[in-house]
């Protein structure tokens, strides 16, 4: 048996990531093993800076420099042999980004890629979906973040389309725009590539709806309900922002947002016709994981 340590750091809109992962490999040629080793999340919502000023403040770089540093220790400290950092919408629409990352690197040594929405997708996608998905079905799979929302269209085992949309949850709390364009161009997008498509599933992944399955208590691999998603929108919709921290013990960069990011679920299986939501519980961080170890990125 082999055991390898990696690590991925996930720069996201809302929040900044670190997954150590051990990838366990058996000798007797089985599939190798993903297991998490630690998870550790930094709510820095550089969106907020990107999507109002279109630039990262420098208390928001300071702050992400710090946790550079962290991450680096822990990862010494769990003997990590290979990491690769990512960052996602809010870094790469920041007229700052790059200086950002450059000076990330010149302090901290932490190298960090800006990727785009389809690359983004596409590393989601690569995470093990195979609990889930049956080759005789066919699937959206949606991953909802602060400043973007991936949509993969899949039927027969194969991608049949993807699309990388600018509408995340912490910028939807930017009231200055409305999103009416946006909402439409992934209404006609959603029903033009699935009309076709008999009895689709919805795949959600991200924070939200990872918090979102948890208060349903249901067991792992069991779906939610259209019905259900609709009473929890509802429902979280008729509390207060204090109320969803105190009652449900929701963290406070997470009672806003969860909102919007349901929203954007529920919409999804409106205009897909989707009765089901599957929460498998993978997000960016798990498919940096994966590609590295593949040699993919």
């Amino acid at each position: 048996m082999k055991i390898e340590k990696l690590a991925a750091i996930d720069i996201g809109s809302n929040a900044i990531r670190l997954l150590v992962a051990n990838v366990i490999t058996e000798r007797d040629g089985k599939e190798p093993s993903f297991t998490k080793s630690a998870l550790v999340r930094v709510p820095i919502r550089l969106g907020a800076d990107t999507f109002n000023s279109k630039n990262i403040s420098e208390e928001s770089k300071n702050r992400m420099i710090k946790a550079m540093e962290a991450f680096k220790l822990l990862m010494e400290v769990h003997g990590v042999q290979k990491y690769k950092a990512c960052a996602t919408s809010a870094m790469r629409e920041a007229k700052n980004g790059k200086a950002v990352t450059e000076e990330i690197f010149e302090k901290t040594n932490v190298k960090i890629d800006v990727i785009d929405g389809k690359k983004e997708a596409a590393i989601i996608f690569s995470t093990d979906l195979s609990t889930i998905i049956r080759n005789d079905k066919s699937y959206i799979y949606v991953d909802v973040g602060g400043g973007s929302t991936e949509i993969t269209i899949f039927s027969n085992g194969k991608i049949v389309n993807s699309k990388s949309f600018k509408i995340g949850t912490v910028r939807l709390l930017n009231k200055k725009n409305s999103f009416k364009d946006v909402w439409e161009n992934i209404e006609i997008w959603l029903k033009g590539n699935t009309q076709f498509l008999k009895k689709p599933t919805l795949i959600g992944s991200g924070g939200n709806i990872n918090k979102i399955f948890k208060l349903s208590g249901k067991m792992m691999g069991e779906p939610l309900s259209l019905i259900y998603m609709k009473a929890q929108y509802n429902f979280l919709k008729s509390m207060t922002y204090d109320d969803r921290i105190s009652e449900l013990g929701l963290n406070p960069d997470r009672a806003d947002v969860i909102i919007p990011a349901t929203k954007i679920y529920l919409s999804a299986m409106k205009w897909s016709g989707a009765k089901k939501i599957y929460v498998p519980k993978i997000g960016l961080a798990d498919g940096i994981v994966k590609s590295m170890y593949y040699g993919k990125i």
